[in-house]
């Protein structure tokens, strides 16, 4: 009998690969092999996001693209964030999926790798939240099977590899549903992360978690935690990399780490500047806060490169905020920034608050923020051109700095010889929009 076979399609964020990944290595280890297209696949995985409407909707309109292209008899499976959180909708509004599977849970069930087919129980959604116990002398669905966390992972296929070192958060942000299915944060042992490094063999490793800058703080250490573990992974690999800091766990300590590591990468998640604004976010800061750490930054490390995320249009933001914004964008001239129109999620502290912003208007500041943040990363990065800058080649004619994140931020094209793996110093040639020529 041939091996059975599996495709993965993977949303969201870079925590959501990892998890993919760990989901494919209990795949491999449960006997099947990878589908060289969905279409040839006996069992279909979406591992949705949930963060925003937009996430939500092209998670859905995934989940029906592969439902209509997948062969007959193979199985579809819906996991991730959506599960957990909207696990019964989910189920009751797509005939199209053959399961939906919370966090932990089993891809397979009992019996479809004998039988190809799922025995119909498969159908039932697993519960919003894990539950322990029994109903009626049978397990109640929803106890998990394994840890996600901590299941090991495939070697690395590419040069660099995010991973994951806490689940869950501890914070209640105003417009954030994370913690609600994603639960408390909880850390991972650095001996874990370690492993799973070595494990890797990647150049470059890129910490993520909800809450990076809170590792360890679950266990008693707090900073204690992150600094050491940073350290412990610059020793094993050329490169580290963090993503998602809270400014306000933004330590000296923290900050001489990060420079420490040759990559003097800095993605803060900021969500916004102006103060009123930001209590009804539930957030620590704003923009005078912001802009001293930044300056702070710069000052120790001129080479530094930074990013953050803002929100547009959340309830109550006025036109006085929005400029304030804007000039926070405009003064600070950060390397990278995302803006993304407010959304509002069941459940959460911001989902009652008054101040609705019109569609039109968020539409018009978020253009208006873009456009200005577009030109400032592109003179930037024109600002780099005569440059020496040691690159990592990700693929054939391709690499980044100290200064890209992978698969977020922009490239730069290098000779096609070049190997990939290697860390190589070039300089740079070109600029065109937020990509460099190096040479």
């Amino acid at each position: 009998m041939p091996a059975r076979s599996y495709h993965v399609e993977t949303l969201g964020c870079p925590k959501n690969q990892v998890d993919s990944e760990k989901l494919t290595g209990r795949l491999v280890a449960d006997g099947l092999i990878e589908a060289s297209e969905p279409t040839d696949a006996d069992v279909v995985v979406v591992n949705t996001c949930a963060f925003i409407d937009e996430a939500r909707q092209e998670s859905i309109d995934t989940i029906l693209a592969l439902a209509d292209v997948r062969r007959e008899g193979s199985r579809l499976v819906v996991t991730g964030c959506m599960a957990e959180r909207y696990g019964d909708e989910l189920a009751a509004e797509l005939p199209e999926v053959d399961a939906v599977v919370g966090f932990g849970q089993s891809l397979l069930g009992p019996g479809v790798i004998a039988t190809g087919a799922a025995p119909p129980s498969l159908s039932v959604p697993v519960l919003l939240r894990p539950r322990v116990g029994t109903a009626g002398g049978e397990l109640v669905a929803g106890v998990p099977d394994f840890d996600l966390l901590n299941l090991p992972r495939p070697a690395a296929s590419a040069p660099w590899a995010y991973v994951k070192i806490a689940e869950g958060c501890d914070r209640a942000c105003g417009f954030c549903a994370i913690p609600s299915f994603r639960g408390p944060q909880r850390s991972r042992t650095p001996e874990s992360i370690l492993a799973e490094v070595d494990q890797l063999g990647a150049q470059e490793i890129v910490l993520v978690a909800q809450d990076l800058a809170s590792y360890g703080r679950d266990q008693g250490v707090g900073e204690r935690g992150l600094v050491p573990l940073v350290g412990a992974v610059a020793e094993r690999v050329a490169r580290v990399r963090l993503l998602y800091l809270y400014p306000s766990d933004l330590t000296d300590g923290l900050i001489d780490a990060i420079c420490a590591s040759g990559v003097p990468y800095f993605d803060l998640s900021l969500q916004h500047v102006s103060r009123p604004l930001m209590r009804r976010m539930r957030r620590w800061g704003d923009g005078d806060r912001f802009r001293a750490r930044i300056d702070d930054i710069r000052r120790r490390e001129p080479e530094a490169a930074l990013r953050s995320n803002f929100i547009v249009g959340y309830p109550g933001e006025t036109e006085e905020d929005h400029d304030a914004l804007l000039r926070f964008v405009t003064d600070v001239e950060l390397d990278w920034c995302g803006f993304f129109s407010y959304s509002d999620e069941e459940g959460t502290y911001a989902a009652g608050l008054d101040g609705a912003v019109p569609a039109a208007l968020v539409a018009e500041r978020l253009a208006e923020l873009r456009e200005t943040q577009d030109a400032i990363t592109e003179h930037r990065r024109a600002d780099l051109i005569g440059e020496a800058v040691d690159v990592l080649v990700d693929a054939p004619g391709v690499g980044r700095s100290h200064r890209e994140a992978p698969e977020i931020d922009g490239i730069i094209t290098v000779p096609d010889h070049l190997p990939v793996g290697d860390i190589v110093r070039l300089t740079v040639t070109g600029a065109a929009g937020p990509d460099l020529d190096a040479d």
